[in-house]
C-alpha cells in the first residue's frame, strides 16, 4: 500500500487548550446507542478518558468492573510483573460465544494441525490479539484502552452484535504495568491546572531511567521470542494457547511525528515471512487509513519500521501464522505539547489509537474467511518444508554445562517447540553431544520456521538498515555447541517435561571439595560460599584427580581451617549445590596429576562487593541487564549508585565498580572522574562496557589504539545520504573469536572459541604482546548478521577486551555487551569472571 497524507481538518490547537472539556463521546463513534447499565470509565476511576494519565492500578480496577457488569467480558489475571502488578487479560465476545469459547479455541488451533481438515472457515470465529503501551511512556494506547474496552461492553445494534459472533477479541490493556505506573506518576504529578505545552516544561523531561522500561529497566518490545521476562511469558503463553490471527501493538514515537500503521519498508521484512502476510496487512493498512481519514488525522505508511527481528510484538506473529501489526502515535509525552503539525493533545493521541483498535477489528471481521484460511494454509505449507528440509533436525547442548542448555530447552518449551533426548552419547564435527545434556530439535513439526528463525545463521540481506539486530541466533548466544542433522537417527524419548536440574554433592569429605567453573550458575554457588565467609580457591591450571579431569578455574574448598566443621560445611555445600544446580565432588586427597590442591596455583578468592553506576550518563538498558543478571540470576548483591551522588559515596567499601555503556566520552565530570581513579589506584576494579571505553580513553584509565574507518561518501545523493550512514550501523550481530582459555577472563569456557554479540563501532588494536590478548576476533568473524564491507575490515583481529593495572587496582574494558537483553547467556561468564578473578589479571 502507498503512503497516503491527508489535510488534517481537525484544528488542535483550538481543541488542545480545552481538553478538560473533552468527554467520552469525543472517542465513541456516535451513530449507535450504549447500554446503560455498563459503567463508563469516568463512573470508575474518577476522571474522563485523557484528563488524566491513567495509572495500573485505576485501569486494572475498571477493567475488573466492566467484566462484572457485561456478559461479553471475562478477565483472568496470567501471573504478575516483577512489582507484583497483575498480568491481566479480557477475552470479548458475545454470551453465546463465551460459553462455548474452549471448543472455539480448541477448533481455532487444530485449524493449523494436520491440515485442518473437516474445519469449515467460514463458520469458524477470528481471533484478535490486541495489546497496549508494552512502553510505559508510550501511553496512549493503555489509556485508548479503558474506552475500547467499554466500546466492546456497551455498544448496542446489530454491528456489534454480528461483529463479536464472528470474533474472539483478547484484550492486553497494559503490556507493561511497572512501566505505566512510572510513567503515569510523573505526567500527573507535573501536570498544571493550565495545561502547558511548552517542550521545555518538566513534564516532557522524565527523569531517568524513564517509565519507557520494565521493573530492571528491560525494553519488552524486544523479548517476545527470548521469553525471559515474566511479563514476555504470560503473554507468549497466551498466544500460544489461542494462536490468534492477528496481533496488534500499540506504540508512540516523537512529537512531531504524525501516525503509522503497518507494514513498513518493503526491503525490511525478513524472509521468513511470506509475501501474502504483507499483502493482508496493507489490505488491513486500507481499513486504519478510512478511519483516520474520517476524524482527520495524518497517517503513513510503507517507512521507517522494518518487520525483520521476531522477538517485537510487531513481528513475532509472522513467522507463526498470524499478522502483526505495529501502530506508532505521535506523542504528547504529557498532557499537552507543541509539534510541528500544531499542538499535540494526549486526547487526541488516545483518540487515533481508539479509533485503529475499531479499524482494526473492522477488517478482521470483513476479512474473516480470508485470513483463517491464511492461517491454515501457512501451517499446511510450512510441513511440507519440515518434511522436504534436507536439514532434519538441530542438535544443541554443552556437557560441561547443563544449565545453559536447559535454558536453551525452556525457551523452546515456552514456544511449543518439540524436543528430543539423544538415545546415546554422540560427536559430530568434532564436538561431543551427551545424552541428558543435549536436545534433538526435529524440523518436521508444526512450525519449522519458528525453529529456522531461532538456529540459523543468516549473513546475507537485501538492504543494509535494520529497525532492530541484525542476528539471535540462540545456540550462538547461549554458547552451546550444535549442528545441522541430516537424519533423526540418535532422537531419544521427546521432552515432555522438562524436568529442572538437580544439584548434588557426591559425599562427605575431610579433605576438600571441588566444583569446575563450567557450569552456568557456579558464580551463585560461589558467592554463596564466600557470603558464608569460608575460604574458597581457584584453580589456574588443569589438573587430574580421582580419574576426573579438572579445568582451568575450577573452585576448590578445603576442609581445614574452615569456620564450619566437616559436617556443617558438607550440609552448607549441599544447600548451595541444589540451589545453584551444580554438582560438588568430595575429594579424600590433595595429590593430583597436574598441580596439586595446595599450590600456589590455586589462587585466593575474596569476597566481593560490586556497585555499578546508574542515572544520568549512563544507558538504562545496559544497566537493567547487569542489575537483573546480579540480582534474578546470581543473588548476588549489587548497589546501584546514581551518578549525581557518587560525590558524596565513600567508594572505599566496594571492591567492584561497572560503568555500563554511557553516552558519549562524559560520563562523568572531572571531579567524578578523578574521584574514581583514585579509589582504583588504592586497590579497586573498575569494569567497562561498550562506549565506556571512550570514557576510559579521554581520562586515561586505558590506552588504547583505536581502529578508525575512512570512509567518504561518493556517488551518494543527498536524499541518500541517511542510508549511507545507517549502513555503517553496526545494530547487532554476531561475531567470532578466539579465546586463550588459561587466562582468568576465560575460565568455565571449554572451547578456543567464542561467540560475541557486538552492537557498537569501536575496534581496538592488540597487543604486541599475544598473552594480553586473550579475546581476538578472527580473520573472518562474522557469524550471523549484518555489517558493512568497511567495518567488515576493521574487525578483523581487532580485540574487544583490555585490562591493565592502575595503581594498585585494575582496570577491565568489554567493548561488547556480554548481558545483552538477558537471554546471551552465553557470555555472562565474562562478567562474573571480572568481578572474582579479576585480581589474577
Amino acid at each position: 500500500m502507498k503512503k497516503i497524507l491527508l489535510p488534517i481538518f481537525l484544528l488542535l490547537a483550538g481543541f488542545g487548550f480545552t481538553q478538560n472539556e473533552v468527554t467520552l463521546d469525543y472517542y465513541l463513534p456516535q451513530n449507535i446507542s450504549y447500554d446503560a447499565s455498563i459503567p463508563k470509565p469516568a463512573d470508575v476511576i474518577g476522571h474522563e478518558v485523557g484528563e488524566w494519565h491513567i495509572t495500573h492500578d485505576k485501569l486494572l480496577f475498571y477493567m475488573q468492573t466492566l467484566a462484572k457488569a457485561s456478559d461479553r467480558i471475562t478477565i483472568e489475571t496470567r501471573g504478575e510483573t516483577f512489582e507484583g502488578r497483575p498480568l491481566a487479560l479480557l477475552t470479548i465476545t458475545t454470551p453465546k460465544n463465551h460459553q462455548n469459547l474452549d471448543q472455539i479455541r480448541k477448533d481455532h488451533v487444530a485449524l493449523t494441525e494436520n491440515g485442518g481438515t473437516g474445519l469449515n472457515t467460514s463458520e469458524m470465529p477470528i481471533v484478535v490479539y490486541q495489546g497496549f503501551s508494552i512502553h510505559g511512556n508510550e501511553p496512549s494506547g493503555s489509556n485508548a484502552a479503558l474506552a475500547y474496552a467499554y466500546y466492546l461492553a456497551a455498544a448496542q445494534g446489530p454491528e456489534i452484535e454480528t461483529m463479536l459472533d464472528n470474533m474472539v477479541v483478547l484484550l492486553d490493556p497494559s503490556f507493561n504495568p511497572d512501566g505505566l505506573q512510572r510513567f503515569a506518576y510523573w505526567a500527573n504529578t507535573n501536570r498544571s491546572i493550565n495545561l502547558n505545552p511548552d517542550p521545555n516544561d518538566r513534564e516532557y523531561a522524565e527523569v531517568w531511567p524513564g517509565g519507557r522500561t520494565n521493573h530492571y529497566w528491560f525494553d519488552m518490545n524486544r523479548d517476545w521470542l527470548p521469553v525471559q521476562l515474566p511479563e514476555s511469558r504470560a503473554r507468549i503463553k497466551t498466544f500460544h494457547k489461542w494462536l490468534p490471527n492477528i496481533l496488534t501493538d500499540h506504540h508512540e514515537m516523537g512529537t512531531n511525528s504524525t501516525f503509522f500503521f503497518q507494514p513498513g519498508e518493503p526491503t525490511r521484512v525478513h524472509p521468513l515471512t511470506p509475501k501474502i502476510n504483507q499483502e493482508l496487512t496493507a489490505e488491513i493498512g486500507t481499513y486504519h487509513a478510512k478511519a483516520l481519514d474520517k476524524i482527520g488525522s495524518l497517517y503513513y505508511s510503507e517507512e521507517n519500521y522494518d518487520d525483520y527481528y521476531y522477538g517485537k510484538g510487531s513481528t513475532f506473529p509472522d513467522v507463526n501464522g498470524s499478522i502483526g501489526i505495529l501502530f506508532e502515535q505521535g506523542s504528547s509525552r504529557g498532557h499537552i505539547q507543541e509539534s510541528e503539525n500544531g499542538i499535540l493533545t494526549f486526547p487526541f493521541t488516545v483518540r487515533n489509537q481508539f479509533t485503529t483498535a475499531l479499524s482494526t477489528i473492522e477488517a478482521a471481521n470483513n476479512m474473516r474467511t480470508k485470513i483463517l484460511d491464511y492461517q491454515k494454509k501457512f501451517y499446511n505449507d510450512i510441513a511440507l518444508e519440515g518434511a522436504k528440509s534436507k536439514t532434519k533436525a538441530y542438535l544443541f547442548g554443552d556437557h560441561k554445562d547443563a544449565a545453559k542448555t536447559w535454558h536453551l530447552a525452556e525457551i523452546l518449551d515456552r514456544h511449543q517447540i518439540k524436543f528430543h533426548e539423544l538415545k546415546s552419547d554422540a560427536t559430530v564435527n568434532g564436538k561431543s553431544y551427551k545424552k541428558g545434556k543435549a536436545y534433538m530439535v526435529p524440523l518436521n513439526q508444526k512450525n519449522p520456521r519458528l525453529i529456522r528463525a531461532m538456529f540459523e545463521k543468516r549473513t546475507s540481506f537485501t538492504d543494509s538498515l535494520f529497525y532492530d539486530v541484525s542476528a539471535w541466533t540462540f545456540p550462538l548466544a547461549f554458547n552451546v555447541d550444535y549442528a545441522e542433522l541430516p537424519t533423526l537417527s540418535n532422537a531419544g524419548s521427546e521432552i515432555t517435561n522438562l524436568e529442572p536440574i538437580q544439584g548434588n554433592v557426591t559425599g562427605k569429605s575431610n579433605y576438600a571439595y571441588l566444583f569446575e567453573w563450567h557450569e552456568y550458575y557456579t558464580p551463585k554457588a560461589l558467592n554463596s560460599i564466600l557470603e558464608k565467609g569460608l575460604r574458597a580457591k581457584t584453580a589456574k591450571s588443569p589438573f587430574r584427580l580421582e580419574g576426573k579431569q579438572y579445568d582451568y578455574g575450577t573452585i576448590m574448598i578445603p576442609v581445614q581451617n574452615q569456620k564450619l566443621d566437616a559436617t556443617g560445611l558438607y550440609d552448607f555445600l549441599l544447600k548451595v549445590a541444589k540451589e545453584s544446580k551444580i554438582q560438588i565432588t568430595a575429594v579424600a586427597t590433595g595429590l593430583t596429576k597436574g598441580i596439586d590442591l595446595g599450590s600456589n596455583d590455586f589462587d585466593p578468592i575474596k569476597k566481593q562487593n560490586v556497585a555499578i553506576l546508574v542515572g544520568d550518563g549512563i544507558r538504562s538498558y545496559d544497566a537493567g541487564e547487569i542489575w537483573h543478571l546480579f540480582d534474578t540470576r546470581y543473588d548476588i548483591k549489587i548497589t546501584k549508585i546514581d551518578t549525581k551522588n557518587l560525590s558524596r559515596i565513600d567508594l572505599s567499601r566496594y571492591t567492584d565498580l561497572i560503568v555500563p555503556s554511557g553516552w558519549g566520552s562524559n560520563i562523568l565530570n572531572d571531579s567524578k572522574t578523578k574521584k574514581v581513579k583514585e579509589w582504583v589506584k588504592q586497590g579497586g576494579t573498575v569494569i567497562g562496557f561498550r562506549n565506556a571505553a571512550n570514557w576510559f580513553h579521554k581520562n586515561e584509565f586505558l590506552k588504547l589504539e583505536l581502529k578508525k574507518d575512512t570512509l567518504v561518501a561518493k556517488n551518494i545523493a543527498f536524499d541518500q545520504r541517511g542510508d549511507f550512514r545507517g549502513a555503517q550501523v553496526t545494530g547487532g550481530a554476531i561475531f567470532e573469536a578466539n579465546i586463550d582459555r588459561s587466562h582468568p577472563v576465560n575460565f568455565g569456557y571449554k572451547n578456543d572459541k567464542i561467540a560475541l554479540f557486538r552492537n557498537t563501532n569501536i575496534y581496538l588494536k592488540p597487543d604486541k604482546q599475544s598473552y594480553n590478548n586473550p579475546i581476538q576476533y578472527t580473520d573472518n568473524p562474522l557469524l550471523s548478521g549484518y555489517i558493512s564491507e568497511e567495518n567488515t575490515a576493521l574487525i578483523k583481529n581487532s580485540v574487544p577486551f583490555k585490562t591493565t593495572r592502575y595503581g594498585n587496582g585494575r582496570v577491565i574494558l568489554f567493548t561488547d555487551n556480554t548481558n545483552f537483553r538477558a537471554f546471551w547467556y552465553g557470555t555472562n561468564k565474562l562478567l562474573m569472571n571480572a568481578i572474582f578473578f579479576g585480581d589474577m589479571m
